[in-house]
């Protein structure tokens, strides 16, 4: 028999690969200057989408690591149900694709800045791949759980299956918002 936490891997595993070949699909024909191109000082590039999309996935790494070597402390905030499911919850429906309110990103999310961007969509794949391996390996944690804060604010708890269901739906917002971009470079 198939285990809850087994069925949402692969159902986070399987989403990741559709958003890995979306974002593939949509933008591979495009050249580095059309995907550093931005409309506005306020809209990030295509290329910004995807590098906020590393930045902030990779920063849940450092937590579960510190989890599975047993130095991760919970905060005392974490150890109170309805406010860790309250706040997963809030988030997980701030980041939706169809939430149309543009939210300010934490500074450490920010995305590149100075620099244009190159080869991102590779860069993205193989981080796509070591995102999978994260979900892969973290059964026990799921199975636990697990309440952890999230890498911006530490008075920010939600349930490891939580930041898991946001990061693969932030995952397809962004992909909406630089096809947006697309959109507008196309006009």
């Amino acid at each position: 028999m198939t285990s809850k936490n087994t069925m949402e891997k692969e159902n986070w595993i399987e989403q990741i690969n559709k958003t890995t070949n979306d974002f593939k699909k949509t933008f591979e024909s495009l050249t580095d200057d059309q995907m550093n191109w931005k409309p506005n000082k306020q809209t990030w590039s295509i290329a910004q989408n995807i590098d906020h999309l590393i930045v902030i996935n990779k920063s849940y790494f450092p937590i579960l690591n510190s989890i599975r070597q047993g130095n991760y402390k919970t905060p005392f905030i974490g150890k109170f149900n309805f406010i860790t499911n309250f706040l997963g919850k809030s988030l997980l429906k701030a980041v939706q694709p169809t939430t149309k309110k543009k939210t300010k990103t934490f500074p450490i999310w920010e995305p590149t800045q100075n620099t244009e961007l190159t080869d991102i969509l590779n860069e993205f794949e193989k981080h796509q791949e070591d995102l999978k391996l994260q979900i892969e390996n973290s059964g026990d944690l799921l199975k636990k759980e697990t309440v952890i804060s999230s890498p911006a604010n530490k008075n920010i708890v939600y349930k490891l299956k939580t930041a898991f269901d946001i990061i693969v739906t932030h995952e397809q917002r962004h992909l909406e918002q630089a096809k947006e971009v697309l959109k507008i470079m196309s006009k």
